[in-house]
């Protein structure tokens, strides 16, 4: 089903991105030709007034037929019926496309009647450092006899410079597209070796689980019959097999459950529950098994009282303390500072540990993820205990943070609403 959605997402989404690209370049299409349009226009009325400027210095009225035929796409003839000279002709071209804003080179040819062929006149470029010479040929009409013909040969690149912002938008949108599936092929690709990870994770905890479950069953019997427990080595040697397979059982099981907890979202039992009394029976639990490790329990509440999941709370504080007692040099001291508002409960859980690299901080909780250090190396363990805590503080909708003491040692900060009667 998520895939089946995540596939109709990818879909509508290239669809959607190219659809805006279509239409980019359907609306610079039809810009580009209005823009031609209006460009075509201006030299029709320019050109116009050329012609009624040269009848008027020959004393003639401009003829009712309009004198300025467009032949092809940039190039133009104006018939004006009379003699003309090229240095007037030249100066009321320039003057009239400066005045209408024909802002683009032209060149222009007069036809000779007494050698009938069009005589180049000059190349009018608007950059003055432009000094090179041009010579195109311009092609005679049949029936006119005084007539000049113009062309604008960069009358395609001047309208493309009008429509810099369609293009540069164009192209950003391109790029966008690129950017798109780029990320929904990395995207795939992560999905399919998350999906080769998970799978290779469960298979392989489920094939552990069985041959594990024998070594329990085996070690436990054996560690009880009486040649074992006669000898004080062997005694040990047994004593020291079951407690490993313990260890490998609980690391074992805990994959599991986050393996189970990513396939689908834990169900949590919400109710009303005070606390304290957890938090003093994982103390006690704590010290049977590491009778050295010093509590202390700051600012006891007993009235207090959260609203959760009452076992996934419990594991979350083993967790913390866990890993104060592990990832610590020397005598392990664990303080539990515990201070209330009307809304929230604040629960420190600071140690004096080796510490947290600051760099490394925001990594902590990540799935997997343990900090490179001597310590870790002598530690078991697939990185998954602060991923559990952030998990269950996220589905509590809690927030939890860590951060380096002054001296030595982590910090680690929950923050819980309390349950008002």
């Amino acid at each position: 089903m998520k895939i089946n959605r995540l596939n109709s997402i990818i879909i509508i989404g290239l669809i959607a991105i190219i659809g805006i690209l279509l239409a980019q370049l359907l609306w610079t299409k039809e810009a580009f030709r209005i823009e031609e349009k209006k460009f075509s226009q201006k030299a029709h009325i320019a050109l116009y007034e050329v012609a009624k400027n040269l009848y008027k210095g020959n004393n003639q009225e401009i003829p009712v037929q309009n004198p300025v035929q467009k032949i092809s796409n940039d190039y133009y003839i104006v018939n004006v019926e009379n003699d003309f000279d090229a240095s007037i002709l030249e100066f009321y071209l320039k003057s009239v496309f400066k005045k209408l804003g024909v802002t683009t080179d032209f060149e222009y040819a007069i036809y000779n009647c007494q050698s009938d062929e069009m005589v180049y006149g000059n190349y009018v470029s608007l950059d003055e450092k432009d000094t090179s010479k041009h010579s195109i040929h311009f092609p005679k009409h049949k029936n006119l006899v005084y007539y000049f013909a113009i062309r604008f040969p960069n009358e395609t690149s001047f309208l493309f410079s009008s429509l810099k912002f369609w293009f540069v938008l164009s192209l950003a949108l391109v790029l966008i597209l690129l950017i798109y599936v780029y990320s929904i092929y990395t995207l795939l690709q992560q999905k399919k070796y998350s999906d080769l990870q998970r799978d290779f994770i469960n298979n392989m905890t489920h094939e552990f689980k069985t041959p594990l479950s024998s070594i329990l069953i085996a070690s436990n019997y054996l560690s009880k019959q009486k040649p074992i427990t006669a000898d004080k080595k062997l005694e040990k040697y047994a004593q020291i097999i079951v407690e490993q397979s313990n260890k490998l059982n609980q690391h074992i099981e805990k994959i599991l459950t986050v393996a189970k907890s990513d396939a689908t979202p834990l169900q949590l039992q919400k109710t009303t529950f005070e606390f304290l009394p957890i938090i003093k029976e994982i103390i006690e639990n704590c010290q049977l098994k590491h009778p050295l490790v010093i509590f202390h329990l700051e600012n006891q509440s007993d009235k207090t009282k959260l609203f959760g999941d009452a076992f996934h709370f419990s594991n979350l504080v083993y967790n913390l303390i866990d890993n104060a007692i592990k990832y610590c040099e020397k005598t392990p001291e664990i303080t539990l500072r515990f201070s209330d508002t009307k809304q929230h409960l604040q629960i420190e859980c600071i140690d004096n540990g080796i510490g947290i690299e600051p760099k490394k901080i925001p990594f902590i909780f990540d799935k997997f993820y343990r900090i490179p250090s001597k310590k870790s190396n002598e530690i078991n363990g697939f990185g998954l205990g602060l991923y559990y805590v952030k998990k269950i503080c996220d589905l509590h909708h809690w927030k939890i943070n860590a951060h380096n003491n002054e001296t030595f040692g982590t910090t680690i900060t929950l923050v819980l609403p309390i349950k008002n009667e």
